[in-house]
């Protein structure tokens, strides 16, 4: 496999990281201002929401070590992507039993849905470096 990866890899990789690491923070420091924002209720245990929080910035530290070589580190990048996947399918998956309401959705769009695309290059470009190497 080659090591040799388009730059703008590097630079979504570093902009994951910006936004996990922010969106960690804000979860982390003020537990209940997306259930305001979006006007859901608070959290009976708002720790739950730190902690996701939490793992959430913890990820975007990852996504800034594999800024440095996305193909080298795709492990980091596969894991996100599957979050990014799982995210979603656990919303649609209690939306549909009425467990969460429709307002939670937003912060798919950010979270998991934009990063989609990007991620996925990243990884089809290894995928096809790998089989090239293995030709």
């Amino acid at each position: 496999m080659t090591d040799t990866y388009h730059p703008w890899m590097s630079t979504v990789m570093k902009a994951a990281a910006v936004y996990n690491i922010v969106w960690g923070a804000w979860a982390v420091l003020f537990p209940n201002h997306f259930f305001q924002i979006v006007g859901m209720e608070p959290l009976n245990h708002p720790m739950v929401w730190q902690g996701m929080g939490m793992v959430i910035g913890v990820y975007g530290l990852g996504y800034w070590w594999s800024s440095y070589n996305p193909i080298k580190h795709w492990p980091i990048i596969a894991v996100g992507f599957l979050g990014k996947i799982f995210g979603p399918l656990g919303f649609i998956f209690n939306y549909i039993q009425g467990i969460v309401p429709f307002e939670f959705s937003y912060t798919l769009l950010t979270n998991d849905l934009i990063w989609w695309i990007p991620f996925f290059l990243i990884l089809k470009k290894v995928h096809q470096d790998f089989n090239w190497r293995l030709s």
